[in-house]
């Protein structure tokens, strides 16, 4: 299993594309579950934490609040 540490705010890039065609995503909520908004189209998801590790491909970008 991953130990990734991710924060609100950064950019991920999933495995598979969003039928809109977007990759990338932004995390908006940690917790259990992980919610990220596509960049792309705005769509909002809500993946349990498990899944959410599985899917992200790579970190795109790292947020600013640091």
């Amino acid at each position: 299993m991953d130990n990734r540490e991710y924060e609100i705010g950064d950019l991920v890039r999933f495995r598979k594309k969003h039928p809109c065609g977007g990759d990338t995503w932004e995390i908006t909520r940690i917790g259990m579950d992980f919610k990220a908004k596509c960049t792309t189209c705005g769509r909002l998801i809500m993946l349990p934490r498990r899944k959410f590790d599985k899917s992200v491909k790579e970190k795109v970008m790292e947020s600013e609040n640091k």
